[in-house]
């Protein structure tokens, strides 16, 4: 069982977690491989089916560092679930007090929903420092979340509903965001119909997005290299700019990709080239 610090640690550096609703447990394995092999290996699977807990094991089973969680986690009977089955952590989408108590005192990691401040002073009373906001788009979306965290500066929040590539920037670039959910990068009809090349590629995407890497000079001929098409880069070129510098390293260490630290940048190598890449 990771420590909830951990599981800050990792979703912050993915910036975006997945959230996958799965019929069928037998493409568990193969959406996990497509997630990873796009860039976010993690995945919210949401207890809304009775393939859940089974779709848990099997992603824990073939990939044991993946940062797997349970979500529309219910009861304390669902969470014990999951857990058994390899969850590292529970999201539920509202405060129960039974679920949350329960997490607690069995050492559960759990980031409850919350969509209004007596939700958020509920979680402070029972010494929570982490929330999901949720419906995020529904319930006023970025605008909210900056609205009711200014009382309450040691919460952070986990955004999830309506998150999609465009809006998904607008959410990270406040500092109180630890990391979005979302599903739009999981189409129902590519998974329904096993085309995982497609959720590959539009996890690539969804991960370009969450760093924004842009170009500063003229890109340079090469070929682009798999860190390449994660991060977005869309040529060889000197010098990038992204979103969260912060963010970028932590996921890049989370993947296995080395870096140097320069003043306020990094340099890492990609297609062959040492790029750097600094704050925008």
């Amino acid at each position: 069982m990771l420590s909830l610090d951990t599981v800050r640690q990792t979703a912050y550096a993915l910036g975006l977690i997945p959230v996958i609703r799965i019929e069928d447990a037998a493409d568990a394995r193969p959406l996990a491989a497509a997630l990873i092999d796009g860039g976010l290996p993690a995945a919210e699977v949401t207890f809304r089916t009775a393939a859940a807990a089974r779709a848990i094991a099997s992603m824990r089973e073939a990939f044991p560092d993946m940062l797997i969680c349970a979500g529309t986690v219910l009861t304390p009977q669902q969470a014990d679930e999951a857990v058994r089955s390899g969850a590292s952590f529970i999201v539920s989408p509202g405060l129960n007090p039974r679920v949350v108590s329960h997490c607690l005192e069995y050492g559960i990691p759990i980031i409850p929903g919350c969509a209004t401040p007596s939700d958020i002073e509920c979680a402070i009373s029972m010494g929570l420092d982490t929330v999901k906001f949720f419906p995020a788009e529904a319930n006023g979306g970025i605008a909210a979340i900056k609205a009711m965290a200014a009382p309450y500066g040691q919460v952070s929040f986990m955004p999830t509903g309506g998150i999609n590539a465009g809006n998904l920037g607008n959410y990270l670039a406040f500092k109180k965001i630890l990391c979005c959910g979302g599903s739009f990068m999981v189409p129902d009809a590519a998974l329904s119909s096993g085309d995982f090349a497609l959720i590959t590629a539009m996890t690539r995407q969804a991960v370009a997005a969450v760093h924004q890497l842009r170009l500063e000079s003229l890109p340079l001929c090469g070929d682009e290299d798999r860190l390449s098409s994660m991060l977005g880069m869309t040529g060889r070129c000197p010098v990038y700019t992204t979103a969260s510098l912060d963010r970028l390293k932590g996921y890049l260490t989370l993947t296995g990709v080395k870096y140097t630290d320069a003043d306020n940048a990094i340099t890492v190598s990609a297609g062959g080239q040492t790029v750097l890449i600094r704050q925008a």
